[in-house]
């Protein structure tokens, strides 16, 4: 039976750990949202405004990689990482023309790296870490930036979810 409690989990530090378990249960619930997309479907462009499915999840993990920057290694991305980064970062145009052709697992194993190494990271973290301002950003700590990551993941799920019930064929392709 599945569990809903925000608590501690082992391995963290406590107020780490219940950091953790919402943003494992935001991820979760974005792969429940994309399971069995064909490529096709990732690509689908709903209008000309819109990004696709694939470009959300790109935008997903790139923004959990900022943050890891940010965060665990102190400092700002490199104009090599912006410039790879910068069409799932900013999506739009750029992230319409740039992400596409990829199948889901694609997406799926750079959502994993990605978050595994927030896990590790975490772990090796405390709580007094955690809610110290950052050096490189004293505007915000890494309980914001952390809570960010699940927020904006949270957003683009929605986005995600509302995208898939909208693909053509939408019967056969919700979940």
């Amino acid at each position: 039976m599945q569990t809903y409690r925000i608590e501690p989990l082992s391995g963290y530090t406590p107020t780490i750990g219940r950091l953790v378990a919402m943003l494992s249960y935001a991820r979760q619930t974005t792969l429940r949202a994309v399971d069995g997309l064909t490529r096709e479907q990732l690509d689908y462009l709903h209008d000309e405004q819109s990004n696709s499915i694939g470009a959300l999840l790109a935008h997903i993990a790139v923004v959990e990689r900022g943050y890891q920057l940010v965060t665990f290694e102190e400092r700002e991305p490199t104009a090599a990482e912006q410039d790879a980064w910068s069409g799932a970062l900013r999506l739009g145009d750029k992230g319409r023309r740039e992400i596409r052709g990829h199948d889901l697992p694609f997406y799926l194993d750079e959502l994993q790296r990605t978050r595994e190494a927030t896990l590790a990271a975490l772990a090796t973290r405390d709580d007094v870490w955690l809610e110290t301002p950052l050096r490189i950003a004293p505007n915000l700590n890494a309980h914001w930036a952390w809570f960010h990551v699940g927020e904006d993941e949270i957003n683009h799920r929605g986005q995600i979810r509302w995208l898939r019930a909208r693909l053509p064929h939408a019967s056969m392709a919700a979940g």
